[in-house]
């Protein structure tokens, strides 16, 4: 059950990320400053062009996402969860959540950061239009026990 998914993105000078309970990026073009959880646009895929194994994986009560994302040299990882109600069919966005809410945007829940616990250099970075690399592992609850 691992699957992985690489998406690439761009920051934008409006990226806030304050928003306290999600963050998202997207495929749209543009940004205004009611979006304060995007934390990059000009994404090459929504959630609708996940790989059919990738969302497999995901779309599983005891997957485990691990989020790695990359800026202007500096690098988080989120931990998150999978779940069977995901149906990751929005054709331009990717939400990461820390509450169990699951909608077409979602790809993890249960998340240990949000856009308002970034790291602040990360955001400064996508804030200077750096570009944003996204890579998605899926893992059994299993692999990441110590």
């Amino acid at each position: 059950m691992e699957a992985e998914e690489r998406i690439r993105c761009q920051g934008h000078p409006l990226v806030r990320a304050t928003h306290r309970t999600t963050f998202e990026v997207t495929a749209e073009e543009h940004l205004t400053r009611q979006g304060e959880c995007i934390i990059g646009i000009r994404a090459d895929r929504g959630a609708a062009g996940l790989s059919a194994e990738f969302r497999r994986a995901l779309a599983d009560d005891r997957a485990v996402l691990l989020t790695t994302l990359s800026a202007g040299g500096r690098s988080v990882v989120v931990r998150g969860r999978g779940s069977s109600r995901m149906t990751l069919a929005h054709p331009t966005d990717l939400v990461w959540r820390r509450s169990s809410f699951v909608c077409p945007r979602t790809v993890a829940i249960l998340c240990d950061h949000t856009a308002a616990t970034l790291p602040r250099d990360l955001v400064a970075a996508l804030r200077e239009g750096a570009e944003l690399g996204v890579v998605m592992r899926v893992v059994a609850e299993e692999a990441t026990s110590p």
